[in-house]
Order: structure tokens, then C-alpha cells, then sequence
């Protein structure tokens, strides 16, 4: 009998703590909605106002107005095809018209992930809880942000029907190439409206929100296709289509509308920095979000610098008796980069943008030739001790490689000149001289000073890697040379200032930053020896025509005249200039003779930087404390004096400390 009481007990404790337990879980649950309800965002009436989230607008560096993204043509839920509200239901929530706001799996999912794996906070969004996102402007998926949406979507349901919340809802979808609501998308994508979509185009833009960029079919045309074949299957497989009705829309190939001009940015500026953009904040920020962002674009120099680029290219195409009839020409790439702050101020990415969006700028890795020479005579200097007037022969070259056939490299002119100075060496771009050099320093010295300077393309550690023979980028090639023209100080490129959020709070300032990655004195000899090649080497066309501005570069030509290149500076501004076929393609002239960056790089280069820098003060290179000049015959090295001075003769630029011999010494 005592054990039964005792049981009795034991079970009224039971219910009563199990009792106790869930007041106060409820009173817990109570004060944590109270807590959170209070500074919810009030739910717009009618719903369809919901959408009417402020405009993410991009600014030029002078504050115009480069792009709005988020515009919408927000139409009745009965203008649009039964095919498209089927497939956005079946892919995005193909309970919507069951539940009442929440999906519980999809919760007990999104939990499991938040929970299990660090880092993670899974959503386990409804259509209804993606609605309610577009009254937060938060940049973080936060367990609180997620609460709110929650409540915010029970709201929703509570006061809307379910046709009501669809509508809204497919006029606030982003679909990529400018195109937000489903209407906008339906003319951008296919030049007709929501209510003519057919299932194979309806299905084809019911993929693109889950990642408009990755997706976009104007540049990923068989990877949208192969997101629109996940969509006719979950069609199918919650029954609003059969799977013959699959089997026959894989067959169709929808054709896209080329002639909408707004279907895209129509910038290769604007593309890279978009993506970043999503890169750091996510397409629901920056399309929805109403975001004001700070470019670092100089509409001025990006019209000269499309203006150079064209002008450039027409040119290169009567030099090779190019018609405009025919199909194949050469291509070019363009990139201005400020020296005292990394900001890119002008990109061009090809030829025309709306015949191929591919940007060269930054995608395409091709061979600098001589252009990475300035690499390895830095190494050289800091390494071997070298200088200015130190004395290599041009002469032919065998180095032996391990394992593989000797390296033989050859001039340009196929000829040879005897003794001379290393600054002569690089102004006129001497081969066999840099093939001496590095076998010297070593191809990995070449490589450490490369990367140093922001080269992030791989590099291969063989001798040949000083005449250029590894691929980059004319976007990495402006930023390296900046490091020159700034006598060792790097500065990370970028493309925004800043980005305010939609209130005019600021989220992102970005603070220039400055790293010394290379000597200032050594840097300047390499730079005194740069100028030299515009001034009478490989790059003086840019003297020809009228540029009189202190500046240096270098020209780069690859062995087979595929790629032409120019790379250079003043104090101010750094440009790389490419040209080329996107195809390994010789590039030659009527006469069957090749075109080098000499020809073609540097004239573009130079058209621009008069126009860019017209309005801005002369500037010289500052000049280390620790740098003496001196003249010295550029085949003995030794100093000239007197009535010698205007023989051959070249001016270096030595440390306080290097010496030379006297004019007559041995």
C-alpha cells in the first residue's frame, strides 16, 4: 500500500512539474514574441505595396547615376500564365495553398542545419516568408532577423488571401539581367508578356531566382537550361504537368530577346562590380535591398578610354586588311587604375559589350611577353646587386633545363649588339639579356616579386617566365605596375567607396590602405629605366603622338604575335592596354609583318592618357633621397664627362653608393 501512495505521489509530482514546465514555457514564449513583436515593420495595405521597397541605385565617382536595379511592372495575378504560377509554386513552395505561412518540415529542416552545422543559419523559407524579407534591410541571417520574418509571414497570412500574397510575390522576384517582377522579366528574356509565356519559357524563368547570376541565360544559356529541367520535374512531380509534357518541353530551346538594351548593364565595370556586390551582401540585398552604392567609375575616363579602345581596334583591322564584313577581329581590353588609392577608374572588356559580354580585363589570361621584364630586373637589382649601368653582353643564349631541351630565347630583330647597360638592355626589350638574368636570379625571384606587386594568376617557376610566358590578366597588370609608379607601395584595386543601406545609414566605407611591398629606391631605378622606353625604345610611338607627360611602361608582344600589350604610368594613373584575338591567332599586317604592343598597345594607351589626364597638373616622379644620376656609355658602363657626354651616352640612375668606372678605366 505504501508503494502504491508513494507511485501516486510520484506521478502527481509529474504532471504537476510537466504542468509547471509548460507555463512557463509558455510565459516564456510570450515574452519572447512580446520582445520581439515590438519593433516589427508594419505590414503595408493593400499587400501589393510590399514590393515598393526604395531602388538599389550605383553612382558614379561624380555622382551620376550609372544603374537602378529593382525595376518593376508589377501586373494582376490573371495577366500572367497559368505554366509560370505553377512552376514558381512547385519550385519555390509547392505547399503555399496548404499552409498558413510556415512550412513545419521545412522548419524542422532549416533547424536541423542552424544547429548541427556551425556557422549555418538555414532558412526554411515559405513564398509567404519570402515576401516578408522585403520588409527587413538587414545584411546578416540572424536568428532574430528569422523570428521576425516568421511573425511577419503569420501576419500576412492572417490579413491576405493566398492570391493576394502571390501576386505580390511574383512582382518582387529578381530574375537577373535587370529584370525584377515577373512581367519586366517576361519582356527582357522574351519580348512578350507574363500572360503568352508557354511552359518552356515560363519553366526557364521559374529557375532563375534560386541564382540569377549563375543562371542568367545570356551568358549560361545551357546551364539555365539545365535548372529549367529541375523545374519541369518537380512540376511533375507534385501533378500540375504529365511526364510526357516533360519529355517534349526538354526538346524546345526557347529563343531570347536580343533587342531589349536594358537586359543587361551594358558596362563590364558594372557587371564585376555588381557581383561583388552579391559576392559580399547576396542577390536579396542588392537587388532588393535599396541599397546606394559609391563606385569608384570616372564616367570621363570611361569615355575616353571606350573611345581610345575602338579607335585603337579599327586601326589594328585596317593594319591587317580586316573588312567589316567579315566576322573574326581582334579583340582588347583596357584597365586605369589610381596610383594613390587602387580605385579602377576606366574598364573596357572588348570590343563591343552587347556582342560579347566576356570581359578580357579581367577574365582573360594571356601571355605578357616583354611586358614582365620590369619584375626581373628589380629581382636582379635587389637580389645580385646589380644596377642601371651594369654590363651583360647580348649574345646567344643556351641555358640548360633539367629534363627537358636547352632554352635557347632569340631578339626580336634576330640580331645581336655586344656589351651594353642594363637600362639599354630593357628600353629596347633585349631577350638574351633578361635570359641571363634570370638564369641568375632564378625564375622563383621573378615569381616572388610578381606576386609582391599583385600578380595572383599562377606562375610557372621557369626561365621563361621572365620574357612573359606565364598568363594574366590586363586587370593584374595595371594593378602591378601601380606599385611601381608608386616607388614600392601597394594599394588593393577596387571598384566601391562606399555603400549606404536604404535608410542612408552607412554599411561599407572602404579605407585606403597602403603596403610597402618593394624598396623605394630600387623601385625608382627600375622606373628611370621604364621612362626610357618611352622615351626612345619600344614605346616611344606614345612621343610621336604628342604625349609629353612624365611617364613609363613597357611594351609586351608575345613570340607568335598573338597578344600585344602596353603597360604604363604616370604618378597619378596606371594603365594596361591589351590587344589581340580571343583565339591563339597571329596577328600580322598586310605585308605579312607583325604587330607588336609597340604598334598598337601603346598608341591606344597614349590616345587615352592625354585625354584622361588634359585637366590635371604636370607631375614628375619623385626622386629618393638615396638616388644620384649619372651619364655613362652604354657599352662600358663608365662614367662620361666633359665633351664625351654626347656620344653614346645614356643617363642612369644610381644609389649614393653604387659606383661606376671613370671614362678610359678598364
Amino acid at each position: 500500500m505504501n508503494f502504491f501512495f508513494r507511485s501516486m505521489k510520484m506521478v502527481r509530482f509529474c504532471l504537476f512539474l510537466s504542468l509547471f514546465l509548460v507555463s512557463l514555457g509558455s510565459l516564456t514564449g510570450m515574452f519572447l514574441v512580446f520582445y520581439v513583436t515590438k519593433d516589427l515593420p508594419k505590414l503595408p495595405s493593400p499587400l501589393s505595396r510590399i514590393i515598393e521597397t526604395p531602388q538599389t541605385q550605383i553612382f558614379a565617382a561624380n555622382g551620376q547615376v550609372l544603374i537602378t536595379l529593382g525595376e518593376r511592372k508589377p501586373i494582376h495575378l490573371n495577366r500572367v500564365s497559368k505554366a509560370f504560377i505553377n512552376a514558381i509554386i512547385a519550385t519555390e513552395d509547392h505547399r503555399f495553398f496548404e499552409h498558413h505561412g510556415l512550412n513545419k518540415l521545412r522548419i524542422l529542416k532549416g533547424l536541423y542545419v542552424t544547429f548541427f552545422h556551425s556557422g549555418k543559419v538555414q532558412g526554411a523559407s515559405t513564398i509567404t516568408q519570402q515576401l516578408a524579407k522585403n520588409l527587413f534591410f538587414s545584411f546578416e541571417k540572424t536568428y532574430d532577423r528569422k523570428f521576425k520574418e516568421l511573425l511577419v509571414a503569420l501576419q500576412i497570412e492572417a490579413s491576405n488571401t493566398k492570391q493576394e500574397i502571390l501576386q505580390a510575390y511574383i512582382n518582387q522576384i529578381h530574375f537577373g539581367a535587370g529584370a525584377q517582377g515577373i512581367e519586366k522579366a517576361a519582356r527582357v528574356f522574351f519580348g512578350k508578356s507574363a500572360l503568352d509565356l508557354n511552359l518552356a519559357e515560363a519553366t526557364l524563368l521559374a529557375g532563375l531566382p534560386k541564382s540569377p547570376t549563375r543562371y542568367n541565360p545570356y551568358r549560361h544559356y545551357d546551364r539555365a537550361l539545365k535548372r529549367r529541367e529541375v523545374v519541369l520535374k518537380r512540376m511533375a512531380q507534385v501533378g500540375f504537368i504529365s511526364d510526357l509534357e516533360v519529355r517534349q518541353t526538354l526538346l524546345t530551346r526557347p529563343e531570347l530577346y536580343h533587342e531589349q538594351s536594358d537586359s543587361r548593364t551594358g558596362s563590364y565595370f558594372l557587371d564585376v562590380l555588381i557581383k561583388e556586390l552579391i559576392q559580399k551582401y547576396g542577390e536579396d540585398v542588392v537587388y532588393h535591398g535599396g541599397i546606394k552604392v559609391s563606385a569608384t567609375l570616372d564616367t570621363r575616363l570611361q569615355a575616353y578610354a571606350r573611345q581610345s579602345m575602338v579607335t585603337g581596334l579599327e586601326r589594328l583591322d585596317a593594319m591587317m586588311g580586316i573588312t567589316k564584313e567579315q566576322t573574326d577581329h581582334p579583340q582588347g581590353a583596357l584597365v586605369a587604375i589610381d596610383t594613390g588609392s587602387g580605385a579602377v577608374k576606366a574598364m573596357v572588356g572588348g570590343r563591343d559589350y552587347y556582342t560579347s559580354e566576356f570581359n578580357r580585363a579581367i577574365k582573360s589570361r594571356r601571355q605578357p611577353g616583354s611586358g614582365f621584364k620590369p619584375f626581373l630586373y628589380y629581382a636582379a637589382f635587389k637580389d645580385l646587386g646589380f644596377h642601371p649601368a651594369t654590363i651583360l653582353t647580348d649574345k646567344p643564349v643556351r641555358i640548360p633545363v633539367r629534363g627537358a631541351a636547352d632554352w635557347k630565347p632569340q631578339n626580336f630583330e634576330k640580331r645581336f649588339s655586344g656589351d651594353m647597360v642594363l637600362k639599354k638592355a630593357l628600353t629596347y626589350s633585349v631577350n638574351t639579356i633578361a635570359a641571363q638574368l634570370v638564369e641568375k636570379t632564378g625564375p622563383d625571384a621573378v615569381i616572388r616579386i610578381a606576386n609582391a606587386c599583385g600578380i595572383r594568376s599562377p606562375l610557372q617557376a621557369v626561365y621563361s617566365v621572365a620574357l612573359g610566358t606565364s598568363s594574366v590578366t590586363p586587370f593584374e597588370m595595371a594593378s602591378a605596375y601601380s606599385v611601381f609608379a608608386t616607388l614600392g607601395v601597394m594599394h588593393d584595386p577596387f571598384f566601391f567607396w562606399r555603400v549606404e543601406d536604404a535608410f542612408g545609414r552607412i554599411i561599407f566605407e572602404h579605407i585606403v590602405q597602403e603596403k610597402r611591398v618593394l624598396d623605394a629606391s630600387t623601385t625608382y631605378q627600375v622606373v628611370d629605366m621604364m621612362k626610357s622606353v618611352i622615351e626612345r625604345g619600344s614605346g616611344q610611338s606614345i612621343r610621336q603622338q604628342g604625349f609629353s607627360r612624365p611617364a613609363a611602361g613597357k611594351t609586351g608582344t608575345t613570340d607568335a604575335y598573338n597578344d600585344a600589350w602596353f603597360t604604363g604610368f604616370t604618378p597619378t594613373l596606371c594603365t594596361s592596354v591589351w590587344t589581340g584575338f580571343d583565339t591563339q591567332k597571329k596577328m600580322v599586317d598586310s605585308n605579312r609583318v607583325g604587330i607588336t604592343g609597340g604598334n598598337i598597345a601603346a598608341p591606344i594607351w597614349g590616345d587615352f592618357m592625354m585625354n584622361a589626364l588634359n585637366a590635371d597638373p604636370e607631375r614628375d616622379f619623385p626622386i629618393p633621397d638615396t638616388i644620384r644620376f649619372e651619364m655613362v656609355d652604354t657599352t662600358t658602363g663608365c662614367q662620361l664627362s666633359g665633351e664625351n657626354e654626347r656620344q653614346d651616352g645614356l643617363v642612369v640612375a644610381l644609389k649614393k653608393e653604387q659606383r661606376v668606372c671613370k671614362d678610359g678605366e678598364q
